[in-house]
């Protein structure tokens, strides 16, 4: 079966999973933008597993510090995720356990350099994480064509452009 074609099943067949959800909000402005209607509905469209996660937003001096301290990287990043049984055999009706931490001043500003809402760029970095928190990767070519290929899928099947598609 060919990696496309293996995306698409994953997506077509996928089971509804259960979802516990927190959202952290810094600035209250920021839930008008960026509604946890929306975020529940990009969530679930990316989760292969029943999912325990809290999607956290952060300036860019915490965004900096996070990236920091985990990653060793003294920038502030679009989004970090922190996969709590990363590397583990959970069982199948196990929830995948994260946290996803994006920085809103990093996203505001790739959204206006890319042309694209606020929430349309959160969508694709919504999807991005969730999928790192189930174990996908773009540490070498080939993973990184995976998860870009199940993240173009999930954002088509929401309405969303390819957020590749200025790269190709």
């Amino acid at each position: 079966m060919s990696e496309k074609s293996n995306v698409t099943n994953k997506l077509t067949n996928k089971p509804t999973n259960k979802l516990t959800l927190s959202v952290q909000y810094p600035d209250a402005r920021l839930q008008e933008i960026v509604p946890r209607t929306d975020l529940r509905k990009w969530v679930k469209a990316a989760l292969f597993a029943p999912a325990e996660l809290t999607i956290r937003f952060v300036d860019a001096a915490e965004g900096q510090a996070l990236n920091l301290q985990y990653r060793g990287k003294d920038y502030a990043t679009n989004v970090l995720t922190f996969a709590y049984n990363e590397g583990e055999e959970i069982a199948e009706d196990e929830p995948t356990r994260a946290d996803i931490i994006l920085c809103t001043d990093v996203l505001q500003r790739e959204a206006a350099e890319q042309s694209k809402t606020v929430a349309e760029h959160a969508a694709h970095l919504v999807v991005h994480g969730v999928l790192h928190a189930q174990g996908y990767d773009h540490e070498d070519d080939d993973e990184a064509d995976e998860m870009e290929g199940i993240e173009t899928e999930i954002l088509a099947s929401l309405g969303y452009a390819d957020p590749y598609a200025a790269e190709k």
